[in-house]
């Protein structure tokens, strides 16, 4: 379904751009085009073409030559089963070597997160949501995921870079749709776009709510205290200035509340009565997150000749707030934290490419970005006696702080073309990082992309990496401040989270066999210096970054696609291990006994999982009394992520198991009445209702279980406007 390419020069640039999804004809799917970023229905034509040539010069600035690439198309969403109405990291599970993760998290290629979004090439900086996503698949109009060995314009989030190219209009109409089903799921949305004059613009926005705001703890199919509202708006505007320039505005604001779920039937007492409670019922905890972004970018756009450069100023606020169930987490945990967090980014970036003689191109740009994060705390305690038996009323620990930081990154590369058949791609950047730590690091890259036939093309590849730890997340608390509770850390060793430093090891090779048919495999081995990792250590679901002092991993992805005529068939496989050894920073957070073994010992870092699969089938019906009915289905596959080894003589080794495998599958109906323009949908998520833990609670930073979604039927209907 989804098509992948290695990109190389100009040459095999037109060969392997994006292809369109093989199930859609442009006479069945006119209207999807009035969804925004397809054929123009209105508008002046001249301005059309002057906005395609633009795009294409953009494109041109961030070519991704010799990175694994994978993209996903708005027709391509639409076809799954959810369609847009799904979460952003369903589909991004729909591509080779992504794994699920609780807290609606996934990993590429056995990474953390390290992750980067890009919004028309412009880098949108992190936020502090842990449950919600930021970004609705109802603005998109294609993404790629970039990984690998990337080039030097790609840097300081390197697992991955989503690379996605928001509908601009053109089309002067919308759509309204509501959507719902299972688990009290109701989610209404629009959407519209247009021109006027030299002006274009897209707008959206939607409403989600139900009752599986974050992962069931307990696998039931109705979780307890589990509700979410969620609201995302997005909107897109350019104005074009003459045939060489444009001025461009990209904005969103999400907020997301999310109920903590509650596990059943468990009975905690305290010996230090809370409001006058001894005893709670875990039924009855009431604990809450809520999560709110906001985001806005404002490019330019010159492109004469042989020179095309970007220039954008971006901003982005995201502010996370935890309230706890202050009288029954004292009572279940010995502490109640009330937190704030928030974090506004400012930046610049600029990006150009000079196309020059010799089969040269080069590339540079500059990044520079300033955060101001504020933490606040207010934390309920137990004071305790030298045995941790608590042995007075509570009492409030007040602990508030801000932070700033700087990065600042350089790069420069050349495209060479070799020959017809080859291309280098080699270059270098520079990063700086100035926060908790004062860092830098020069990162050489180069690529080579290889085309001996016209069906067969290889790639080589080496990156130097240099990963910041999320200064967002990073802990700016005064654990000193606990000792005497029953808050107090496992210890007062703090080390400062470092930047990772790696070394990425790349080859794969592409084969396009029959008509329509693509099959390939990639190998990567990455070797890492101060591998960042992220866990929960605390009641707050707010993830805490923390090193291994050494990291190796290493895996291969396998993936085929078909697409031909009415069928779009997709398969991916990937094996991956991933370990580390000796923490390094956040030592606080981590019992004695887990220090000591990992210090000597390289361990499964808790995200990995040996086995991942993705696969899919579509066909969309094109003639006769079925024509515009589209059947689809998608699969999901894993090993299992990590847990605890119980060993017989009571110890534990850190990872050292794996939860069991799992398949989740789905399957997808819509139909579209072109003339009245109105589209009926069928989704049937996790059709044999298989039961199966994301998590288990045990792992080195892992909280509460989490489990798979159960079966969900939904519906949907959508009216063009």
């Amino acid at each position: 379904m989804f098509h992948r390419h290695f990109l190389a020069g100009t040459a095999l640039m037109g060969a392997l751009a994006f292809a369109a999804p093989a199930f859609a004809d442009p006479a069945a799917d006119a209207s999807d085009a009035q969804q925004g970023g397809g054929t123009p229905n209105g508008g002046s034509q001249g301005i059309v073409v002057t906005a395609h040539r633009l795009d294409e010069a953009r494109a041109a600035i961030q070519k991704s030559l010799g990175a694994d690439s994978y993209g996903v198309t708005n027709a391509q969403i639409q076809a799954l089963p959810g369609g847009d109405n799904q979460q952003f990291n369903q589909i991004m599970l729909q591509l080779p070597g992504v794994v699920q993760d609780g807290f609606g998290q996934f990993h590429v290629r056995d990474d953390h997160a390290n992750l980067q979004y890009r919004i028309n090439g412009t880098i949108l900086p992190e936020g502090l949501a842990v449950f919600g996503q930021t970004l609705s698949p109802r603005l998109i109009d294609h993404f790629d995921l970039l990984t690998g060995a990337l080039p030097a314009q790609y840097g300081l989030r390197t697992a991955g870079i989503i690379d996605i190219h928001t509908k601009s209009g053109f089309t002067n109409g919308g759509q309204v749709s509501l959507y719902g089903g299972s688990r009290n799921t109701i989610e209404p949305s629009i959407e519209y776009g247009g021109s006027t004059g030299q002006t274009n613009y897209f707008v959206s926005a939607d409403y989600r709510h139900n009752s599986l705001g974050i992962e069931s703890v307990d696998g039931s199919g109705t979780p307890l205290h589990d509700s979410t509202d969620q609201f995302q708006g997005f909107a897109y505007v350019d104005r074009i200035l003459s045939d060489n320039d444009r001025v461009s505005f990209v904005g969103g604001y999400s907020n997301q509340w999310f109920q903590i779920p509650n596990p059943r039937g468990l009975v905690a007492t305290s010996a230090v009565p809370v409001a006058g409670q001894s005893s709670y019922l875990s039924d009855d905890l009431n604990e809450r997150q809520l999560e709110r972004t906001g985001f806005g970018q404002l490019s330019f756009l010159h492109d004469n000749g042989p020179l095309t450069l970007q220039l954008s100023a971006f901003a982005r606020y995201s502010a996370l707030s935890y309230r706890p169930d202050t009288v029954g987490e004292l009572i279940f945990n010995g502490l109640a934290q009330d937190a704030f967090k928030s974090d506004l980014a400012l930046g610049l970036q600029a990006d150009a490419s000079l196309r020059m003689g010799a089969g040269h191109t080069l590339r540079f740009g500059a990044f520079v970005q300033h955060d101001h994060t504020i933490s606040n705390t207010s934390t309920s305690v137990f004071p305790v006696d030298d045995t941790g038996t608590a042995n007075g009323t509570p009492l409030s620990i007040v602990d508030n702080s801000s932070k700033n930081a700087v990065m600042l990154s350089l790069y420069l590369q050349d495209e060479w073309q070799l020959s017809s058949k080859v291309t280098l791609n080699y270059g270098g950047r520079f990063d700086y990082y100035d926060a908790y730590r004062q860092e830098n690091q020069f990162s050489p890259r180069v690529n080579l992309v290889w085309q001996p036939w016209a069906r067969t093309t290889f790639h080589f590849g080496y990156s130097r990496y240099f990963s910041p730890p999320p200064f967002e997340l990073v802990a700016n608390s005064s654990i000193a401040k606990f000792v005497g509770t029953s808050g107090a850390a496992n210890s007062l060793t703090a080390t400062t989270p470092m930047a990772e430093r790696q070394h990425y090891f790349d080859v794969g090779v592409q084969q396009k066999l029959l008509a329509g048919l693509t099959i390939g495999m990639d190998a990567y081995y990455r070797i890492s210096r101060h591998l960042i990792d992220e866990g929960q250590f605390g009641a707050p679901i707010i993830l805490t970054p923390f090193n291994y002092a050494y990291g190796r991993i290493r895996g291969i992805n396998a993936y085929a696609d078909y697409q031909r005529g009415p069928w779009l068939v997709y398969a991916n496989f990937a094996v991956a291990k991933a370990q580390g050894r000796q923490i390094e920073s956040s030592e606080f957070s981590f019992s004695a006994s887990d220090l000591a073994y990992i210090a000597s010992h390289y361990i499964h870092v808790d995200h990995d999982q040996t086995y991942t699969a993705s696969a899919g089938v579509n066909y969309a019906f094109r003639d006769g009394a079925l024509r515009g009915l589209k059947l689809g289905s998608s699969m999901i596959y894993g090993s299992g992520l990590r847990s605890d080894l119980e060993l017989a003589d009571g110890s534990t080794v850190p990872n050292g198991a794996s939860l069991p495998g799992y398949a989740q599958f789905n399957l997808s109906a819509s139909y579209k009445l072109d003339r009245p323009g109105v589209e009926f949908r069928f989704d049937l998520i996790n059709l044999f209702d298989a039961k199966y833990q994301i998590r288990d609670g045990t792992g080195v930073g892992v909280g509460a279980p989490q489990w798979g979604p159960r079966r969900g039927v939904f519906f949907g209907i959508s009216k063009d406007i």
